[in-house]
């Protein structure tokens, strides 16, 4: 059986296109929470190394703020402001751009976050090459990758109906450890009726939670030894990354609009025999 050789290219865009298609299922959302959990410790874990600042939760850059409030330090205090700004102000983008896809009924409405993402990743990435160590890139480079958190942790969010987040473990190390409290709990009563219900530990929730945190630790470890190795330049292929998920959907129709412009193609590609 011969191939279009569009219709080939079709096929390999399918898998990437359904992670941000408007069209969710339980599946995607997970894949997709998976892939940007990954790249959230990643850039957490390596922005440490980079810039000495963990930028994907805001709970200790409010403490730090409050530290510094109580001590007088106005300048850091300052600091805190704009990175929590940031993140907000990443959140809202997010938020602006899904609804604007939404309202324009754009099939690609996820698109334009991760390719807005992917963006000032390479931005952040290409800066920190050319200029490292300056003082002027330091004082920037905070307040970005809290925007870049901000924009992800708020697409993830609007994507599955907030059920889930990427940037930060908390929530998710809480419910796992309420998961594994009903899944040891001791029921005396098996029937589970009258006033006391069966307890029952939500294990399909649990390897979900678990593999959250898996995808963090995992993105943490490759972050911290991908910026230590290769310096800012470690954020590029997290860049490359997420620039293909968030045009996958933009490529396919692109792809299909060609095949039907150009019409059968003589010496199509042969399907190999099985």
């Amino acid at each position: 059986m011969a191939i279009h050789p569009y219709s080939l290219l079709q096929q390999l865009l399918r898998p990437v296109r359904k992670l941000v298609a408007v069209e969710r299922t339980e599946d995607r959302d997970r894949r997709l929470a998976l892939t940007l959990t990954f790249v959230a410790g990643a850039v957490n874990a390596g922005g440490l190394l980079a810039i000495g600042q963990y930028t994907s939760h805001m709970s200790g850059i409010i403490s730090a703020m409050a530290d510094h409030l109580a001590v007088g330090a106005w300048l850091l205090v300052g600091g805190g402001v704009v990175a929590l700004g940031s993140f907000m102000g990443g959140a809202a983008i997010s938020a602006v751009l899904i609804n604007w896809a939404r309202r324009h009924r754009r099939r690609a409405q996820y698109s334009l976050p991760m390719l807005l993402e992917a963006a000032l990743l390479a931005l952040f990435g290409t800066l920190g090459a050319l200029l490292p160590g300056t003082l002027g890139f330091t004082a920037a480079a905070v307040p970005l990758l809290c925007f870049i958190m901000g924009l992800q942790n708020a697409t993830i969010t609007k994507v599955s109906g907030a059920r889930m987040r990427t940037t930060h473990m908390t929530g998710i190390v809480t419910d796992i450890g309420i998961e594994l409290g009903k899944l040891f709990y001791w029921n005396r009563h098996q029937g589970g009726s009258g006033p006391h219900p069966h307890v029952r530990a939500d294990r399909a929730k649990l390897r979900l939670l678990a593999s959250l945190l898996g995808c963090f630790f995992g993105g943490g470890v490759l972050g911290a030894w991908g910026f230590a190795l290769l310096g800012f330049a470690a954020a590029l292929p997290l860049a490359v990354l997420l620039a293909a998920i968030g045009a996958a959907p933009i490529m396919e129709v692109a792809v299909v609009l060609q095949g039907r412009r150009n019409g059968p193609r003589r010496g199509p590609i042969q399907a190999p025999r099985p």
